[in-house]
């Protein structure tokens, strides 16, 4: 399956976004919150399910990945601003928020200071509020770079796209090449912004959201503590909970129901 097309969006500050679109052009829109770091482009496992959801998902590189701007500083409720704009930029007046890993923070801040548009928020893998002020972009830099290189060597020298879901080599896929390139190679910026954020107060507080809200965790997550999901369940009112058998990233009977309960109830 071949990489989606790129669209742009240039903000009111002229800053640039860029992202793609999943799924049939009359589902129920959704803007989906990519993991940390991850990008706009998904893998065809992901790009299967998707297709054949009621969804239309509308993915994005936050600022600093891929091919979108940096903003130095911002915090995880600054993403509900480029959220909103990104709707507006689709006719979206309302439409439901999904959030994976680093991306759960997110989505989290759409559901909390965006109740009047947001229809449903689902957390996959999401982590919870750890604040560490002493974090600098200095000391975090060289460490993500050491990061990021690992895994491309990891792949140079024959490795799958990714560890946790073995395939045939991505060094002979140009497209798992641009995918993995868009991630480590492309976006150390928006790496680095999403962890000092997550750092920081994240501007908004969960135990505010009234939209209806899941929260869904690997039974094995090896990156993710099961804390987290225990954390945000306890603190984010009548969120549900659900666990599946895997780690970090389900498998695709996984994704789909999480794209069936976005949907709403009458997909289930």
């Amino acid at each position: 399956m071949p990489l989606p097309a790129t669209s742009s969006f240039v903000t009111a500050d002229g800053r640039t976004l860029q992202y793609c679109l999943y799924g049939p052009e009359d589902g129920l829109p959704v803007i989906a919150h990519s993991g940390t770091p991850s990008s706009r482009w998904k893998r065809p496992s992901q790009l299967e399910t998707m297709e054949r959801s009621k969804l239309r998902l509308l993915y994005y590189d936050r600022p600093g990945y891929g091919g979108s701007t940096r903003q130095p500083g911002r915090t995880v409720a600054d993403a509900v601003a480029d959220t909103e704009a990104l709707a507006d930029a689709q006719g979206w007046s309302r439409f439901a928020v999904l959030g994976g890993s680093g991306g759960g923070p997110h989505a989290l801040a759409c559901a909390a200071l965006l109740p009047e548009r947001i229809l449903r928020c689902a957390v996959l893998s999401g982590i919870k509020p750890a604040l560490k002020p002493h974090v600098e972009e200095s000391s975090l830099r060289p460490s993500l770079s050491d990061n990021a290189a690992g895994v491309m060597a990891a792949v140079a020298a024959g490795g799958p796209e990714a560890p946790f879901e073995p395939g045939p080599p991505a060094r002979d896929n140009p497209d798992a090449l641009a995918r993995l390139r868009a991630t480590f190679t492309d976006s150390l910026d928006g790496w680095v912004d999403d962890t000092l954020a997550f750092a920081r107060p994240w501007g908004f507080d969960v135990e505010s959201i009234k939209v209806p809200a899941a929260v869904w965790r690997g039974a094995d997550d090896q990156a993710v503590p099961a804390d987290h999901a225990e954390w945000l369940l306890s603190h984010i009112p009548g969120a549900e909970g659900h666990v599946y058998p895997g780690g970090h990233l389900p498998g695709p009977g996984t994704w789909t129901e999480i794209y069936d309960w976005l949907a709403g109830p009458l997909s289930r």
